[in-house]
């Protein structure tokens, strides 16, 4: 079963490891949660925020949608996009922007 995908959720698992199903399998590492806050003039009940994965330096994800799987997160699809390549690896970024329930 999968989990709500929201800020607090993810911010539960920071530092903990994220399988994306490709072929060979890829481990992504959740390295941080950074919350927006809402501008006067947007719509209010709003949730923004994103989440930063690490990856290998020697694997390169392109911009796409990914299937994700989390021992307590469970699985789900996130739209992953290639932000920085580090010494230690490629970081990834994937935006929410939705309506709280």
């Amino acid at each position: 079963m999968s989990s709500i995908l929201t800020e607090a959720e993810f911010s539960k698992h920071v530092n903990t490891k994220f399988r994306v199903a490709i072929e060979p399998p890829l481990e992504l590492e959740l390295t941080q949660v950074k919350s927006y806050l809402g501008k006067e003039q947007e719509e209010m009940g709003m949730e923004r925020f994103s989440a930063f994965f690490l990856g290998p330096a020697d694997r390169f994800l392109p911009q796409q949608t990914y299937s994700f799987d989390h021992d307590q997160m469970g699985t789900f699809e996130l739209f992953l996009v290639p932000v920085k390549q580090e010494q230690d690896g490629f970081r990834y970024e994937a935006v929410f922007n939705y309506y709280r329930q």
